[in-house]
Protein backbone atom coordinates (compact mmCIF):
# COMPACT_ATOMS: atom_id res chain seq x y z
CA UNK A 1 0.00 0.00 0.00
CA UNK A 2 0.97 3.26 -0.34
CA UNK A 3 -1.70 5.15 1.08
CA UNK A 4 -1.01 6.18 4.64
CA UNK A 5 -1.83 8.70 7.92
CA UNK A 6 -0.04 11.80 8.42
CA UNK A 7 1.58 10.49 11.78
CA UNK A 8 2.03 7.50 13.44
CA UNK A 9 3.16 6.48 16.92
CA UNK A 10 6.31 4.43 15.74
CA UNK A 11 7.83 4.85 11.89
CA UNK A 12 10.12 1.92 11.23
CA UNK A 13 12.62 2.19 8.36
CA UNK A 14 12.97 -1.06 6.74
CA UNK A 15 10.99 -4.43 6.28
CA UNK A 16 13.87 -6.79 7.18
CA UNK A 17 14.64 -9.28 9.85
CA UNK A 18 14.95 -6.50 12.25
CA UNK A 19 12.41 -3.92 11.14
CA UNK A 20 9.92 -7.05 10.37
CA UNK A 21 10.06 -8.33 14.05
CA UNK A 22 9.66 -4.85 15.69
CA UNK A 23 7.03 -4.36 13.83
CA UNK A 24 5.34 -7.98 14.65
CA UNK A 25 5.91 -7.17 18.12
CA UNK A 26 5.24 -3.56 18.83
CA UNK A 27 1.57 -4.48 17.01
CA UNK A 28 0.67 -6.45 19.70
CA UNK A 29 0.84 -2.90 22.01
CA UNK A 30 -2.31 -1.52 19.91
CA UNK A 31 0.35 1.06 18.98
CA UNK A 32 -0.19 2.75 15.20
CA UNK A 33 2.71 1.25 13.19
CA UNK A 34 3.96 2.40 10.05
CA UNK A 35 7.11 0.50 7.84
CA UNK A 36 8.64 2.45 5.17
CA UNK A 37 10.09 -0.04 2.71
CA UNK A 38 12.29 1.39 -0.34
CA UNK A 39 11.49 -1.45 -2.70
CA UNK A 40 8.43 -3.41 -3.34
CA UNK A 41 7.13 -7.40 -2.96
CA UNK A 42 9.90 -9.25 -5.01
CA UNK A 43 7.66 -11.25 -7.92
CA UNK A 44 6.99 -15.02 -7.09
CA UNK A 45 8.00 -16.03 -10.92
CA UNK A 46 10.51 -19.13 -12.71
CA UNK A 47 13.34 -16.63 -11.91
CA UNK A 48 13.64 -16.73 -8.89
CA UNK A 49 15.02 -20.56 -9.57
CA UNK A 50 17.40 -19.25 -12.49
CA UNK A 51 20.95 -19.27 -12.02
CA UNK A 52 20.61 -17.22 -15.25
CA UNK A 53 19.13 -14.99 -13.95
CA UNK A 54 20.21 -14.76 -10.49
CA UNK A 55 23.43 -14.91 -10.74
CA UNK A 56 24.39 -14.13 -14.54
CA UNK A 57 21.68 -11.25 -14.98
CA UNK A 58 21.81 -10.32 -11.28
CA UNK A 59 18.01 -9.55 -12.13
CA UNK A 60 17.22 -9.14 -8.52
CA UNK A 61 19.84 -7.25 -6.60
CA UNK A 62 20.01 -3.87 -6.54
CA UNK A 63 21.46 -1.50 -9.70
CA UNK A 64 22.83 1.27 -7.32
CA UNK A 65 26.97 1.58 -7.22
CA UNK A 66 28.95 2.06 -3.93
CA UNK A 67 32.48 2.86 -4.04
CA UNK A 68 35.61 1.05 -2.22
CA UNK A 69 38.25 2.15 0.11
CA UNK A 70 40.24 3.34 -3.62
CA UNK A 71 37.17 5.12 -5.20
CA UNK A 72 36.15 2.15 -7.64
CA UNK A 73 32.67 1.68 -8.04
CA UNK A 74 30.78 -1.90 -7.56
CA UNK A 75 27.54 -3.16 -7.13
CA UNK A 76 26.87 -4.25 -3.82
CA UNK A 77 24.68 -7.98 -3.34
CA UNK A 78 22.01 -6.48 -1.48
CA UNK A 79 18.39 -6.78 -2.18
CA UNK A 80 15.31 -4.07 -1.56
CA UNK A 81 12.48 -5.86 -1.02
CA UNK A 82 10.11 -6.43 1.48
CA UNK A 83 11.83 -8.94 3.81
CA UNK A 84 15.35 -7.59 2.31
CA UNK A 85 18.03 -9.45 2.44
CA UNK A 86 16.42 -12.57 4.05
CA UNK A 87 14.67 -13.23 0.79
CA UNK A 88 17.95 -14.60 -0.18
CA UNK A 89 19.57 -15.65 2.40
CA UNK A 90 20.20 -19.32 2.54
CA UNK A 91 17.63 -19.88 5.88
CA UNK A 92 20.39 -20.61 8.65
CA UNK A 93 19.49 -19.16 12.51
CA UNK A 94 22.18 -19.80 14.53
CA UNK A 95 22.81 -18.48 18.26
CA UNK A 96 26.00 -16.72 18.77
CA UNK A 97 28.33 -18.57 21.73
CA UNK A 98 28.40 -17.47 24.82
CA UNK A 99 31.94 -16.66 24.11
CA UNK A 100 30.56 -14.15 21.27
CA UNK A 101 29.35 -12.31 23.90
CA UNK A 102 32.86 -11.83 26.15
CA UNK A 103 35.95 -10.68 25.31
CA UNK A 104 37.73 -12.71 22.89
CA UNK A 105 41.13 -13.19 21.78
CA UNK A 106 42.09 -14.01 18.17
CA UNK A 107 44.98 -14.07 16.32
CA UNK A 108 44.71 -10.91 14.73
CA UNK A 109 43.27 -9.05 17.67
CA UNK A 110 40.21 -8.76 20.74
CA UNK A 111 36.58 -8.84 19.75
CA UNK A 112 34.97 -6.62 22.22
CA UNK A 113 32.48 -7.99 24.71
CA UNK A 114 29.36 -6.81 24.59
CA UNK A 115 27.19 -4.85 27.14
CA UNK A 116 24.84 -7.91 27.90
CA UNK A 117 25.71 -11.38 29.04
CA UNK A 118 24.08 -14.90 26.20
CA UNK A 119 22.48 -15.23 29.46
CA UNK A 120 20.20 -11.72 29.18
CA UNK A 121 20.11 -12.39 25.68
CA UNK A 122 18.96 -16.36 25.63
CA UNK A 123 14.96 -15.71 26.61
CA UNK A 124 15.23 -13.59 23.30
CA UNK A 125 16.83 -16.14 21.03
CA UNK A 126 13.67 -18.43 22.29
CA UNK A 127 11.22 -16.01 21.36
CA UNK A 128 13.40 -15.36 17.92
CA UNK A 129 13.50 -19.21 16.96
CA UNK A 130 10.00 -19.35 17.57
CA UNK A 131 8.93 -16.29 15.37
CA UNK A 132 11.06 -17.76 12.67
CA UNK A 133 10.32 -21.61 12.40
CA UNK A 134 13.57 -22.80 12.82
CA UNK A 135 14.39 -26.70 13.02
CA UNK A 136 17.26 -28.38 14.52
CA UNK A 137 18.26 -30.29 17.76
CA UNK A 138 18.93 -29.03 20.37
CA UNK A 139 22.34 -30.56 22.33
CA UNK A 140 23.67 -31.85 18.87
CA UNK A 141 25.88 -29.10 18.18
CA UNK A 142 29.01 -29.44 20.71
CA UNK A 143 29.75 -25.69 21.89
CA UNK A 144 26.04 -24.76 21.59
CA UNK A 145 25.26 -22.57 24.66
CA UNK A 146 22.60 -23.19 27.07
CA UNK A 147 18.93 -23.02 25.76
CA UNK A 148 15.55 -23.60 27.99
CA UNK A 149 13.98 -26.49 26.13
CA UNK A 150 13.91 -28.43 22.34
CA UNK A 151 14.09 -26.00 19.26
CA UNK A 152 10.71 -25.35 17.23
CA UNK A 153 10.63 -27.99 15.22
CA UNK A 154 12.65 -31.11 14.71
CA UNK A 155 16.57 -30.92 11.87
CA UNK A 156 15.04 -31.35 8.41
CA UNK A 157 17.71 -34.51 8.36
CA UNK A 158 20.44 -35.24 5.53
CA UNK A 159 19.78 -36.80 2.18
CA UNK A 160 21.90 -39.77 1.89
CA UNK A 161 24.83 -38.35 0.24
CA UNK A 162 25.41 -35.91 2.69
CA UNK A 163 24.83 -38.73 5.59
CA UNK A 164 27.52 -40.66 4.16
CA UNK A 165 29.43 -37.34 4.32
CA UNK A 166 29.01 -36.91 7.79
CA UNK A 167 29.46 -40.43 8.95
CA UNK A 168 33.13 -40.07 7.78
CA UNK A 169 33.78 -36.78 9.12
CA UNK A 170 32.55 -38.28 12.36
CA UNK A 171 35.36 -41.39 11.26
CA UNK A 172 37.72 -38.41 11.60
CA UNK A 173 36.80 -37.57 15.22
CA UNK A 174 34.64 -34.43 13.96
CA UNK A 175 31.51 -33.71 15.50
CA UNK A 176 28.98 -32.71 12.74
CA UNK A 177 25.46 -31.41 13.48
CA UNK A 178 22.38 -30.46 12.14
CA UNK A 179 22.84 -26.62 10.93
CA UNK A 180 19.57 -25.09 12.20
CA UNK A 181 17.58 -23.51 9.70
CA UNK A 182 14.48 -21.89 8.84
CA UNK A 183 12.13 -23.32 6.53
CA UNK A 184 8.57 -24.29 6.28
CA UNK A 185 8.52 -27.75 6.74
CA UNK A 186 6.98 -28.95 9.62
CA UNK A 187 3.90 -31.03 9.34
CA UNK A 188 3.27 -30.76 5.12
CA UNK A 189 4.99 -27.55 4.95
CA UNK A 190 5.32 -25.62 1.10
CA UNK A 191 9.54 -27.04 1.42
CA UNK A 192 10.12 -29.63 -1.40
CA UNK A 193 14.18 -29.44 -0.63
CA UNK A 194 14.65 -28.04 -3.66
CA UNK A 195 18.76 -26.88 -4.56
CA UNK A 196 17.60 -23.65 -5.53
CA UNK A 197 16.99 -21.92 -1.48
CA UNK A 198 20.55 -20.75 -0.51
CA UNK A 199 21.27 -17.38 -2.57
CA UNK A 200 17.45 -17.51 -4.23
CA UNK A 201 14.33 -16.40 -3.42
CA UNK A 202 11.60 -19.13 -2.62
CA UNK A 203 9.06 -18.98 -5.41
CA UNK A 204 6.83 -21.37 -3.22
CA UNK A 205 7.05 -19.31 0.01
CA UNK A 206 8.63 -21.94 1.57
CA UNK A 207 11.61 -20.25 3.38
CA UNK A 208 11.16 -18.22 6.55
CA UNK A 209 12.20 -15.03 5.55
CA UNK A 210 11.02 -11.41 6.82
CA UNK A 211 8.17 -10.94 4.80
CA UNK A 212 6.82 -14.66 5.23
CA UNK A 213 7.29 -14.74 9.12
CA UNK A 214 7.54 -11.49 10.40
CA UNK A 215 6.27 -8.55 7.78
CA UNK A 216 2.96 -10.68 6.60
CA UNK A 217 2.16 -11.20 10.37
CA UNK A 218 2.41 -7.82 11.34
CA UNK A 219 0.27 -6.84 8.73
CA UNK A 220 -2.43 -9.45 9.26
CA UNK A 221 -3.09 -7.21 12.66
CA UNK A 222 -4.27 -4.14 11.11
CA UNK A 223 -2.61 -2.10 13.25
CA UNK A 224 0.86 -1.71 11.06
CA UNK A 225 0.98 -0.22 7.48
CA UNK A 226 3.32 -0.21 4.80
CA UNK A 227 4.44 2.24 2.25
CA UNK A 228 6.45 1.01 -0.74
CA UNK A 229 8.92 2.20 -3.11
CA UNK A 230 9.99 4.45 -0.67
CA UNK A 231 13.53 6.19 0.02
CA UNK A 232 13.72 7.24 3.34
CA UNK A 233 15.99 10.62 2.46
CA UNK A 234 16.79 12.24 6.11
CA UNK A 235 15.49 12.36 9.32
CA UNK A 236 14.50 15.58 11.21
CA UNK A 237 14.95 16.78 14.68
CA UNK A 238 13.85 19.43 16.53
CA UNK A 239 15.61 22.57 17.21
CA UNK A 240 17.33 20.89 20.92
CA UNK A 241 18.41 18.07 18.53
CA UNK A 242 17.15 15.48 21.13
CA UNK A 243 13.98 14.88 19.44
CA UNK A 244 13.69 13.11 15.52
CA UNK A 245 10.09 14.83 14.64
CA UNK A 246 9.66 13.21 10.91
CA UNK A 247 11.38 11.33 8.11
CA UNK A 248 12.18 12.96 5.12
CA UNK A 249 11.38 10.32 2.22
CA UNK A 250 11.24 10.42 -1.68
CA UNK A 251 8.53 8.58 -3.48
CA UNK A 252 7.61 9.09 -7.04
CA UNK A 253 9.99 11.40 -7.93
CA UNK A 254 8.58 14.05 -5.38
CA UNK A 255 9.78 14.33 -1.64
CA UNK A 256 7.33 14.78 1.65
CA UNK A 257 7.99 14.39 5.72
CA UNK A 258 6.17 11.61 7.83
CA UNK A 259 5.85 12.22 11.23
CA UNK A 260 5.93 10.30 14.58
CA UNK A 261 6.51 9.80 17.96
CA UNK A 262 9.41 7.07 18.01
CA UNK A 263 11.45 6.09 15.46
CA UNK A 264 13.54 3.07 14.57
CA UNK A 265 15.69 2.49 11.57
CA UNK A 266 16.54 -0.92 9.99
CA UNK A 267 17.96 -0.63 6.49
CA UNK A 268 20.79 -2.44 7.19
CA UNK A 269 23.95 -1.56 8.64
CA UNK A 270 25.25 0.51 5.48
CA UNK A 271 22.05 1.93 4.71
CA UNK A 272 21.15 2.81 8.26
CA UNK A 273 24.40 4.60 8.62
CA UNK A 274 24.07 6.70 5.29
CA UNK A 275 20.60 7.50 6.94
CA UNK A 276 22.11 9.15 10.15
CA UNK A 277 25.11 11.07 8.31
CA UNK A 278 22.55 12.29 5.46
CA UNK A 279 20.97 13.83 8.75
CA UNK A 280 23.82 15.88 9.64
CA UNK A 281 22.12 19.43 11.16
CA UNK A 282 23.31 22.22 13.10
CA UNK A 283 22.83 20.12 16.61
CA UNK A 284 24.55 17.31 14.74
CA UNK A 285 26.73 18.32 12.33
CA UNK A 286 28.84 14.97 11.75
CA UNK A 287 25.08 13.35 11.30
CA UNK A 288 22.58 11.58 14.28
CA UNK A 289 24.23 9.41 16.63
CA UNK A 290 28.13 10.85 16.18
CA UNK A 291 28.15 13.97 18.54
CA UNK A 292 29.69 11.93 21.60
CA UNK A 293 31.70 9.07 19.66
CA UNK A 294 32.35 9.96 16.34
CA UNK A 295 31.96 5.78 16.19
CA UNK A 296 28.74 5.99 13.52
CA UNK A 297 29.82 3.81 10.37
CA UNK A 298 33.00 2.84 12.11
CA UNK A 299 34.01 -0.67 12.36
CA UNK A 300 32.15 -2.18 9.84
CA UNK A 301 32.52 -6.04 9.74
CA UNK A 302 30.64 -8.58 6.94
CA UNK A 303 32.67 -11.78 7.81
CA UNK A 304 35.21 -13.47 5.70
CA UNK A 305 33.46 -15.89 3.84
CA UNK A 306 35.43 -18.71 1.60
CA UNK A 307 32.76 -20.88 -0.55
CA UNK A 308 34.17 -24.26 -1.49
CA UNK A 309 33.90 -27.42 -3.68
CA UNK A 310 34.70 -30.74 -2.93
CA UNK A 311 35.04 -32.83 -5.56
CA UNK A 312 34.93 -36.73 -6.01
CA UNK A 313 35.24 -36.80 -10.39
CA UNK A 314 34.47 -40.54 -10.59
CA UNK A 315 30.81 -40.39 -8.24
CA UNK A 316 27.84 -37.98 -8.63
CA UNK A 317 26.34 -36.25 -5.75
CA UNK A 318 22.22 -36.22 -6.39
CA UNK A 319 21.65 -34.69 -3.49
CA UNK A 320 19.18 -31.48 -4.01
CA UNK A 321 18.63 -29.71 -0.69
CA UNK A 322 22.57 -29.80 0.88
CA UNK A 323 22.43 -26.77 3.86
CA UNK A 324 21.40 -29.40 6.71
CA UNK A 325 24.72 -29.66 8.01
CA UNK A 326 27.26 -28.01 10.27
CA UNK A 327 30.83 -28.64 11.73
CA UNK A 328 32.10 -26.05 14.80
CA UNK A 329 34.64 -28.17 15.99
CA UNK A 330 36.85 -25.66 14.79
CA UNK A 331 35.26 -22.35 16.13
CA UNK A 332 36.78 -21.63 19.29
CA UNK A 333 40.26 -22.83 19.90
CA UNK A 334 41.10 -26.06 19.23
CA UNK A 335 42.97 -29.02 18.95
CA UNK A 336 44.76 -28.04 15.65
CA UNK A 337 45.12 -24.28 16.46
CA UNK A 338 45.02 -22.25 19.87
CA UNK A 339 42.64 -19.39 18.17
CA UNK A 340 39.25 -19.53 17.18
CA UNK A 341 38.84 -20.58 13.28
CA UNK A 342 35.14 -20.65 12.28
CA UNK A 343 32.60 -22.19 11.17
CA UNK A 344 31.78 -24.79 8.78
CA UNK A 345 28.14 -25.36 6.92
CA UNK A 346 26.61 -26.93 4.12
CA UNK A 347 26.25 -24.87 0.89
CA UNK A 348 23.10 -24.82 -0.99
CA UNK A 349 23.90 -27.11 -3.75
CA UNK A 350 26.37 -25.36 -6.16
CA UNK A 351 25.86 -25.49 -10.13
CA UNK A 352 27.95 -24.31 -12.60
CA UNK A 353 26.41 -21.39 -13.56
CA UNK A 354 26.94 -20.07 -10.43
CA UNK A 355 30.79 -20.02 -9.95
CA UNK A 356 31.25 -18.92 -13.91
CA UNK A 357 28.93 -15.85 -13.10
CA UNK A 358 32.11 -14.45 -11.20
CA UNK A 359 35.03 -17.03 -12.60
CA UNK A 360 34.12 -16.20 -16.69
CA UNK A 361 37.29 -17.76 -17.23
CA UNK A 362 36.47 -21.50 -16.76
CA UNK A 363 34.52 -23.24 -19.06
CA UNK A 364 30.82 -23.54 -18.02
CA UNK A 365 30.77 -27.31 -19.11
CA UNK A 366 33.47 -28.25 -16.91
CA UNK A 367 31.72 -26.55 -14.00
CA UNK A 368 28.78 -28.66 -14.50
CA UNK A 369 30.93 -31.74 -14.65
CA UNK A 370 32.59 -30.47 -11.31
CA UNK A 371 29.40 -29.13 -9.61
CA UNK A 372 27.55 -32.50 -10.35
CA UNK A 373 30.16 -34.44 -8.25
CA UNK A 374 31.08 -31.84 -5.23
CA UNK A 375 29.88 -31.15 -1.97
CA UNK A 376 29.55 -27.74 -1.15
CA UNK A 377 30.70 -25.75 1.94
CA UNK A 378 30.29 -22.68 2.95
CA UNK A 379 33.26 -21.38 5.59
CA UNK A 380 32.97 -18.39 7.57
CA UNK A 381 35.60 -17.07 10.03
CA UNK A 382 34.83 -13.67 12.32
CA UNK A 383 36.66 -10.49 11.06
CA UNK A 384 37.39 -7.74 13.70
CA UNK A 385 35.92 -4.57 14.23
CA UNK A 386 38.39 -1.92 12.98
CA UNK A 387 37.32 1.83 13.32
CA UNK A 388 39.25 2.71 10.01
CA UNK A 389 36.71 0.24 8.56
CA UNK A 390 34.09 2.29 7.85
CA UNK A 391 31.16 3.22 5.69
CA UNK A 392 30.94 7.16 5.09
CA UNK A 393 29.34 9.52 2.17
CA UNK A 394 30.96 11.09 -0.46
CA UNK A 395 30.54 14.62 -1.69
CA UNK A 396 28.40 13.50 -3.87
CA UNK A 397 26.15 11.65 -1.59
CA UNK A 398 27.62 8.27 -2.85
CA UNK A 399 27.94 5.32 -0.28
CA UNK A 400 31.43 4.82 0.28
CA UNK A 401 32.83 1.05 2.03
CA UNK A 402 36.36 1.80 3.06
CA UNK A 403 37.28 -1.55 4.25
CA UNK A 404 40.64 -3.78 4.31
CA UNK A 405 39.55 -7.54 6.27
CA UNK A 406 41.54 -8.96 8.84
CA UNK A 407 41.76 -12.01 10.85
CA UNK A 408 42.83 -13.89 7.51
CA UNK A 409 45.55 -15.85 9.43
CA UNK A 410 42.91 -18.31 10.78
CA UNK A 411 40.59 -17.99 8.15
CA UNK A 412 42.97 -19.13 5.39
CA UNK A 413 44.11 -21.89 7.48
CA UNK A 414 40.64 -23.37 8.49
CA UNK A 415 40.30 -23.10 4.60
CA UNK A 416 43.46 -25.17 4.52
CA UNK A 417 42.53 -27.89 6.23
CA UNK A 418 38.83 -27.97 5.49
CA UNK A 419 40.73 -28.78 2.18
CA UNK A 420 43.14 -31.46 3.75
CA UNK A 421 39.69 -33.42 5.69
CA UNK A 422 37.98 -33.03 2.38
CA UNK A 423 40.93 -34.75 0.33
CA UNK A 424 40.95 -36.98 3.09
CA UNK A 425 37.49 -38.68 2.70
CA UNK A 426 37.56 -39.05 -0.82
CA UNK A 427 37.28 -35.55 -2.71
CA UNK A 428 40.76 -34.91 -4.32
CA UNK A 429 39.81 -32.04 -6.03
CA UNK A 430 38.90 -28.64 -4.34
CA UNK A 431 38.14 -25.39 -6.00
CA UNK A 432 37.67 -22.47 -3.51
CA UNK A 433 36.14 -18.92 -3.88
CA UNK A 434 36.52 -16.20 -1.21
CA UNK A 435 34.03 -13.47 -1.11
CA UNK A 436 34.73 -9.78 -1.53
CA UNK A 437 33.64 -6.36 -0.59
CA UNK A 438 30.27 -6.96 -2.95
CA UNK A 439 28.96 -9.90 -0.77
CA UNK A 440 27.33 -7.21 2.02
CA UNK A 441 24.56 -9.78 2.85
CA UNK A 442 26.51 -10.40 6.62
CA UNK A 443 27.12 -6.50 6.96
CA UNK A 444 27.59 -5.41 10.63
CA UNK A 445 28.86 -3.23 13.32
CA UNK A 446 28.35 0.00 12.27
CA UNK A 447 26.47 1.43 15.25
CA UNK A 448 27.54 -0.96 18.00
CA UNK A 449 25.55 -0.89 21.10
CA UNK A 450 27.15 -0.39 24.97
CA UNK A 451 27.53 1.32 27.81
CA UNK A 452 29.88 4.17 27.20
CA UNK A 453 28.37 6.78 24.93
CA UNK A 454 31.93 7.73 24.54
CA UNK A 455 32.62 4.05 22.48
CA UNK A 456 29.36 3.43 21.48
CA UNK A 457 26.17 4.77 19.11
CA UNK A 458 23.67 3.22 20.49
CA UNK A 459 22.76 2.44 24.42
CA UNK A 460 22.29 -1.29 25.50
CA UNK A 461 18.42 -1.50 24.39
CA UNK A 462 19.77 0.00 21.09
CA UNK A 463 18.53 3.69 21.19
CA UNK A 464 20.93 6.55 19.68
CA UNK A 465 22.67 8.03 22.75
CA UNK A 466 22.22 11.94 21.33
CA UNK A 467 18.83 11.40 20.52
CA UNK A 468 16.22 10.11 22.74
CA UNK A 469 13.43 8.61 20.00
CA UNK A 470 15.42 7.07 17.55
CA UNK A 471 16.58 3.49 17.93
CA UNK A 472 18.57 1.35 15.57
CA UNK A 473 17.62 -2.46 15.14
CA UNK A 474 19.44 -3.93 12.06
CA UNK A 475 22.64 -5.49 12.31
CA UNK A 476 24.48 -2.02 12.95
CA UNK A 477 24.57 -2.59 16.35
CA UNK A 478 26.67 -5.78 16.70
CA UNK A 479 29.90 -5.14 18.34
CA UNK A 480 31.99 -8.01 17.21
CA UNK A 481 30.65 -10.03 13.81
CA UNK A 482 31.14 -13.71 15.67
CA UNK A 483 31.46 -16.32 12.91
CA UNK A 484 27.86 -17.09 12.43
CA UNK A 485 24.83 -15.64 10.46
CA UNK A 486 23.27 -12.81 12.10
CA UNK A 487 19.97 -12.94 10.65
CA UNK A 488 18.57 -14.67 14.02
CA UNK A 489 20.89 -12.50 16.32
CA UNK A 490 19.23 -9.46 14.78
CA UNK A 491 15.68 -10.62 15.40
CA UNK A 492 16.19 -11.39 18.97
CA UNK A 493 18.06 -8.01 19.67
CA UNK A 494 14.45 -6.64 17.39
CA UNK A 495 12.23 -8.55 20.07
CA UNK A 496 14.15 -7.44 23.17
CA UNK A 497 14.31 -4.12 21.96
CA UNK A 498 10.45 -4.60 21.07
CA UNK A 499 9.78 -5.49 24.75
CA UNK A 500 11.81 -2.64 26.31
CA UNK A 501 9.73 0.02 24.23
CA UNK A 502 6.46 -1.71 25.18
CA UNK A 503 7.38 -1.71 28.67
CA UNK A 504 9.11 1.61 29.57
CA UNK A 505 8.47 3.78 26.38
CA UNK A 506 4.92 3.54 24.86
CA UNK A 507 2.87 2.94 28.32
CA UNK A 508 5.20 6.25 29.56
CA UNK A 509 3.76 7.95 26.72
CA UNK A 510 0.29 7.10 27.13
CA UNK A 511 0.69 7.82 31.04
CA UNK A 512 1.48 11.37 30.19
Amino acid sequence: MNTIDTHYDVVIVGAGVGGGAMANRLAKTGARVLMIERGNYLPREADNWSVKAVFHQRKYTTKETWRDKSGNSFTPSTFYYVGGNSKFFGAATVRFRVEDFEELQHEDGIAPAWPVSYHEFAPYYDEAERLMGTHGTAGADPIEPPRSGPMPYPAIGHEPEIEAVAEKLRGKGLRPFPLPIAIDRHDGGKCIRCPTCDGFACKLGAKNDAEIRLVGPALATGLVDLVLDTKVLRMLTDGSGRQVTGIEVEQAGATRVISGDLFITSAGAINSTAILLRSANEKHPRGLGNNTSDQLGRNYMAHNNTAMMAINPLRKNRVKFQKSMAINDFYLANAHRPWPMGNVQGLGKLQGGMLTANAKWIPEWLMDLFAERSVDWWIMSEDLPRPENRVTLDKDGTIRVNYTPNNLTSHNELVRHWTRIMRSIGYPIVITQRMDITVSMHQCGTARFGNDPATSVLDPYGKIWDVDNLYVVDASFLPSSTGFNPSLTIVAQAIRVAEHIANNVLKASTAA
